[in-house]
């Protein structure tokens, strides 16, 4: 026997291990895989990477993301998904600076009457666009790239005539210094707001009755009308619960650059999907967690700090992203095609 037999236990052991990783393929998706790419890559690249400052800042910078992707998840689930959450995190943060702006002249000794009805102008204008795009997609059938794709342009656009592309300054003082640098037992409190939102959005999709709606319309829509859910409703409230979701992630942000911006929430849209589909959320609905795709929006943070700590360009950045993008979205394939092959 040569030395370079293969035993009949190393062949046992290879196929036992074989197994096990598509065990956590069919069950994860991509994610851990790139996960533990990133790790590996990047702490070669950088000997700052893999160090508690700056995971700890990567978590810090990926809360902004992470409650725009909870709620792109919603979209995705129901088989659709929401291209207008960046118009709708800049449509935010100008119409919460410009009320909080016009409000400080009325009530001028009320900073935090001022501050609460700012950010509640915000919540309501998003709600207004998320309400459009699950009334286009489910009483109208207009498919949900063209209709939030169009909503898009169009909140983009009220936003640039609003401002007139300039910033908006002037909120009161208190609003940067408590959502965009307070802390609350020494946590940031955008990380605050993003774990409670983390745990409102598990309870809604894995314990309340519309979370399973949601599954059961993004499974299959027939089985869900004869079933007696309310498609339409489920849906409406998918892309409502979205824009809130990306809303939120808006004032945080216009509370970090202490200033209302039509041009904030540029690329969010593009990472939101990715962090997604990373997460193992299918494109064709039914499927995602909530967890998962929050370990998606961290693992496009982590990216992004890698690359910038390994000085690479923004705009070789796009590229990658956009390459992880279609990657995932060909594992997704792959994906499904090993579930139904089980099935």
């Amino acid at each position: 026997m040569t030395d370079n037999a293969t035993t009949p236990q190393e062949t046992a052991g290879s196929r036992t291990a074989l197994q096990a990783l598509r065990a956590v393929f069919m069950k994860l998706g991509v994610l851990p895989f790139f996960l533990a790419g990133a790790l590996v890559i990047f702490t070669v690249l950088s000997d700052r990477f893999l160090t508690f400052d700056n995971m700890t800042n990567v978590f810090r910078q990926s809360v902004y993301l992470t409650l725009v992707s909870m709620g792109q998840m919603l979209a995705l689930i129901t088989g659709g998904f929401d291209l207008s959450v960046g118009a709708v995190v800049a449509l935010t943060s100008v119409i919460s600076a410009l009320a909080m702006v016009a409000l400080a002249g009325i009530f001028p000794d009320a900073v935090w009457l001022v501050i609460i009805l700012g950010c509640l102008a915000g919540l309501g204008a998003s709600l207004v666009v998320g309400l459009v795009n699950g009334a286009g997609v489910a009483f109208f059938g207009v498919s949900p790239f063209i209709m939030t794709l169009g909503v898009s342009s169009v909140v983009a656009g009220i936003s640039l005539f609003l401002t007139g592309g300039v910033p908006v300054s002037g909120m009161p003082y208190a609003f940067a210094d408590a959502f965009g640098f307070g802390r609350i037992w020494d946590i940031p409190v955008p990380v605050i707001v993003a774990l409670v939102a983390i745990l409102a959005m598990w309870i809604f999709m894995e314990r309340m009755r519309t979370g399973a709606h949601i599954y059961a319309v993004g499974g299959n829509i027939k089985a869900a009308v004869l079933s007696a859910i309310d498609t339409k409703r489920t849906l409406i409230i998918a892309y409502a619960l979205c824009a809130l979701a990306a809303s939120v992630a808006g004032l945080l942000l216009t509370a970090r650059v202490e200033s209302g911006e039509a041009n904030l929430g540029g690329t969010i849209a593009l990472e939101s999907i990715a962090a997604c589909v990373i997460a193992g959320v299918s494109l064709r609905g039914g499927i995602g967690r909530v967890i998962n795709v929050v370990l998606g929006a961290y693992f496009i943070t982590l990216a992004q700090n890698g690359m910038n700590l390994a000085q690479i360009s923004s705009y070789m950045q796009m590229v990658l992203l956009g390459g992880l993008l279609i990657l995932a979205v060909i594992f997704d394939q792959v994906r499904y095609r090993m579930m139904m092959g089980r099935a």
